[in-house]
């Protein structure tokens, strides 16, 4: 049975697409138009059944000339963007309706709040947990979003409309709105939707940071929730809340793999986060001139505050003139505009200006006079709901908007110590050394404080340490404040971070050094990736805590360390369920380990925005992490497409964040909430022999051919959606390849493989060797978080999975025996993963108790298959081209081929 929104969004599909025919008819002819409607037909009636329709669909495209294939898959692309517009639309809806019922709905933050509440949870108790909340949410510019900005915008645009459409509007402004939305699909239809060039890494931090007004928005909201709970259920613990959710950034700093990550782009990129930061405090600032125009005739003034405004002689330069002279709210806001203004024209390195605040702390303090004198004077509405926001973004955003971090390859910097360490002549060849003998060389060294000399090395030493120069520099500048997680990838030993800790140490002679210098302490941040890392992270960590060197720099930083865990490589290297497992105990360790020195561990989280790498609902993948490793402080990657997918509607970016804090609390109140122990004995089977299928069939002989044959991994990699290149290196192998084009490509062609492969050959083989491991698994299922998420998530992507539609691309890869056997193997695990997951969870079919994704699943696989046949078409006809093919044909099939791409990763939600 339909529900009302159901029909709803049903109908709002259909009146988008009535509206997309007729654009398409206006500009492109009615013939074109027809096409279109044709091949939309044979689609329905082959999802419908027939197979005739199929063999018709794909006689029909062969036959198209390249306008035609232009038209087809554009209009499939926008018919998807347009479904995806109105989906979102629906969940707000169903949102709304939940916020409008009687109670808490669920995974709201009051019904975290009264779940404590029913649970007996003591006031000192929640206090303390609310104390330690601290989630920051980083994002970075991995490439993964296929949209342009532009077309972004034309959908923000869309999706304005159809709001004003929401509110009842007359029969004359509902004929304006209809016009608009015809305007808006005309200027969308006729808008390139690929970019003709890669960005800039300035151009992506732009890009990635264009949320910016989105999260100024809604983060607010989720502090004002809590306290609102808090003054309900717990009254008096409202006052103890404090800003728990901030931002970071890997646009601009992450220098991995990514040559075009300088010194001077990472320098543009801090400036570029202050001063977007202190534009947005003085909109906020001009905001509340215009709202604050109380006399101090009727709102008394503090003391405090009458005595911080300025004299009569600074009116003109403040502007204090154009207002009457007992505004004097807007006497102190106005000089705080003036003190910020001065702060925009300063910059990292160069001296304040008269009058600049030297940090946001500063500012902060400025508005707390004006919050309590507003107090005093019994106005306290006007301080919730104008100037606490105002606070609370002033401690979240601070004057750099979101902390940078840097991250950077341990092999990487192993190149350049060696390259110093030899000039300086304090080590010949740094490596050769074994493991002890670094150490003890670099403990020498960092308590040595010298300026390093990179004159006439390679230019990898001399950006290392210009770029350690200029941190050194901006931490000064801003007491750490600008300057986030210092990330170290393919960590494998200790002195992986006693380097990058030596390269700190070092910058400190910079300038001459500085008196601040000693408190300043860079996080430096381990990244274990690949199975095998995760596997000995817990005794890397160990070994690095007992050197008293480091032991020393941490116990400042509050005795907290932060270790980064990362799922898209880990999942390429070992499958997903060994990866799975791999992070879940590599967590356990970890915590060991630090718990074991008297640390704190906080995890960064390395989670894509697809299930092949980490991906899935965020709230669920907190709740799922091992419980007594979650103390309320952690970090999450917001991955590429994932910015826009969460952040471009404010509805669904305020319910993600809630979603996130709402699991923080639930999974951070209940530590102890182990699973059965005898649970692990299961899933370490269960991972060793789905490492084993895994491994046996990436690691075969002729799977990279087949992969390169059956995907369009050639025309992904070539993809201008990214700045950073898509290898590591030049090489065509598995290994030199990112996790990223590994998922992207596997989700084009509608196999998925990453995240479901290795589950049927390891519960088949337990069942056969282990049946009283196997008979657990159900219990496990309904019992343990981790292992339902774990399993939901693969029962997601293999719903999402077609073997029918990737028979197709298969079929590329066709004439030898050992792709036949590849295609075999990949379509047998299928079956055999898919039985096993419905074994498990007790469904007759994927999806069930999820009924609204499957049926979202079910109907634009229709408008999917047309784009997936003509990826198809358009591989066949690259790859059949010749020396006598012209340059602009071939060039013009790589076109349309980037812009199927498009189309798919709009029909797939997701790309890599």
């Amino acid at each position: 049975m339909q529900t009302s929104e159901s029909l709803q969004l049903r109908d709002e599909v259909r009146m988008l697409g009535e509206l997309l025919g007729s654009t398409i008819q206006e500009i492109d002819g009615q013939s074109h138009f027809e096409t279109v409607e044709q091949i939309r037909t044979l689609a329905r009636d082959h999802r419908a059944g027939s197979s005739i329709a199929l063999e018709a669909l794909v006689d029909r495209i062969a036959g198209f000339s390249t306008a035609e294939l232009r038209v087809v898959i554009r209009a499939f692309t926008v018919l998807l963007d347009l479904a995806n517009l109105a989906e979102d639309r629906g969940r707000v809806r169903v949102l709304r309706r939940r916020q409008g019922g009687e109670g808490a709905y669920s995974e709201s933050i009051v019904s975290a709040i009264a779940q404590l509440k029913s649970e007996g949870v003591a006031p000192e108790q929640l206090a303390q947990l609310v104390h330690g909340l601290d989630i920051e949410l980083v994002l970075t510019a991995h490439p993964t979003e296929a949209k342009r900005r532009s077309i972004r915008g034309k959908l923000r645009s869309l999706r304005r409309v159809l709001y004003q459409l929401d509110l009842d509007p007359t029969p004359r402004e509902r004929e304006r709105l209809d016009r608009a939305l015809r305007c808006e699909l005309t200027k969308l239809w006729q808008t390139e939707f690929v970019r003709p060039t890669r960005p800039t890494v300035l151009e992506e931090v732009q890009r990635g940071l264009a949320v910016r007004p989105v999260i100024w928005d809604v983060v607010v909201r989720t502090f004002e929730d809590l306290r609102s709970a808090l003054a309900e259920l717990y009254p008096g613990l409202e006052e103890e809340v404090r800003p728990f959710i901030h931002f970071g950034s890997w646009i601009g700093g992450d220098r991995d793999g990514h040559p075009f990550v300088t010194p001077d782009v990472t320098e543009k990129t801090l400036t570029w986060l202050r001063d977007a930061a202190i534009e947005a405090h003085l909109g906020a600032c001009d905001e509340l001139i215009d709202s604050l125009s109380l006399s101090s005739t009727y709102a008394r003034v503090s003391d405090q505050l009458a005595a911080a405004i300025p004299e009569t002689s600074h009116a003109t330069a403040t502007g204090l003139d154009k207002y009457p002279p007992n505004e004097q709210y807007r006497a102190w806001l106005l000089t705080i505009r003036s003190r910020l203004r001065a702060t925009a024209k300063s910059a990292f390195g160069r001296p304040t200006p008269a009058g600049a605040y030297a940090n946001s702390a500063a500012l902060a303090a400025d508005v707390v006079l004006l919050r309590d004198s507003l107090s005093e004077a019994h106005n306290q509405r006007l301080v919730r709901d104008e100037v606490q926001p105002w606070l609370d973004r002033i401690e979240v955003f601070g004057f750099h908007l979101a902390r940078l971090d840097v991250r950077q390859d341990a092999r990487y910097y192993l190149k350049v110590v060696a390259e110093l360490l030899k000039k300086s002549g304090d080590c010949e060849d740094f490596t050769t050394l074994d493991e002890g003998q670094r150490q003890t060389l670099l403990r020498k060294l960092i308590a040595q404080a010298a300026p390093l000399d990179a004159s006439g090395l390679s230019t990898e030493a001399q950006q290392t340490v210009e770029l350690f120069e200029l941190l050194r520099r901006t931490a000064r500048a801003t007491n750490m404040g600008a300057l986030g997680s210092h990330v170290i990838s393919m960590t494998k030993v200790p002195s992986d971070v006693l380097t990058v800790l030596w390269f700190w140490r070092q910058s400190a002679a910079v300038d001459g050094g500085d008196d601040r210098d000693a408190g300043l302490r860079l996080p430096i941040v381990p990244l274990f990736e690949t199975i095998d890392d995760l596997e000995h992270a817990a005794d890397t960590l160990d070994a690095l805590l007992s050197d008293p060197t480091y032991r020393d720099y941490v116990r400042p930083q509050r005795d907290r360390q932060t270790v980064m865990i990362g799922y898209s490589d880990s999942t390429k290297d070992g499958g997903y369920l060994a990866a799975c497992w791999g992070l879940y105990r590599a967590q356990e360790r970890l915590h060991a380990a630090a718990e074991k020195h008297s640390v704190k561990l906080t995890f960064f989280h390395g989670r894509g925005g697809s299930l092949g790498r980490g991906g899935g609902p965020a709230a669920r993948g907190i709740l799922s992490l091992p419980p007594r490793t979650f103390d309320g402080a952690m970090r999450l990657t917001e991955q590429g497409e994932v910015l826009a997918e969460r952040y471009d509607d404010p509805r669904i970016a305020y319910r993600h964040l809630e979603q996130v804090t709402w699991s923080s609390i639930i999974a951070a109140s209940h530590p102890n909430q182990s699973h059965a122990k005898a649970w692990d004995e299961v899933m370490d089977e269960l991972s060793v022999r789905s490492l084993k299928a895994y491994q046996t069939l990436v690691r075969q002989d002729g799977f990279v051919e087949y992969f390169r044959s059956a995907t369009p991994i050639a025309d992904i990699e070539t993809l201008p959606i990214g700045s950073r290149p898509s290898r590591r290196g030049g090489k065509h192998t598995l290994a030199d390849l990112r996790a990223i084009p590994w998922v992207f490509a596997w989700t084009q062609c509608r196999v998925l493989a990453p995240a479901w492969y290795g589950i049927g050959a390891a519960v088949n083989s337990l069942m056969a060797d282990r049946p009283d491991l196997a008979e657990r698994l159900p219990t496990m299922y309904r019992d343990w978080v981790f292992f339902r998420a774990t399993i939901d998530n693969a029962a997601l992507a293999l719903a999402k999975t077609d073997l029918m539609i990737a028979s197709h691309y298969a079929n590329l890869a066709a004439g030898t025996p050992s792709n036949e056997a590849i295609r075999k193997q990949i379509e047998a695990e299928f079956a055999a993963s898919r039985e096993a997951v419905l074994a498990i969870t007790g469904g007759a079919d994927l999806l069930d108790d999820t009924r609204w994704l499957k049926e979202s699943i079910r109907v634009r696989n229709r408008y999917i298959d047309p784009l997936n046949l003509i990826q198809v078409e358009l591989m066949k006809r690259i790859r059949t081209a010749d020396s006598t093919t012209p340059e602009a044909e071939l060039s013009g099939l790589h076109d349309l081929m980037r812009l199927a791409i498009k189309g798919v990763s709009a029909g797939m939600r997701t790309t890599g």
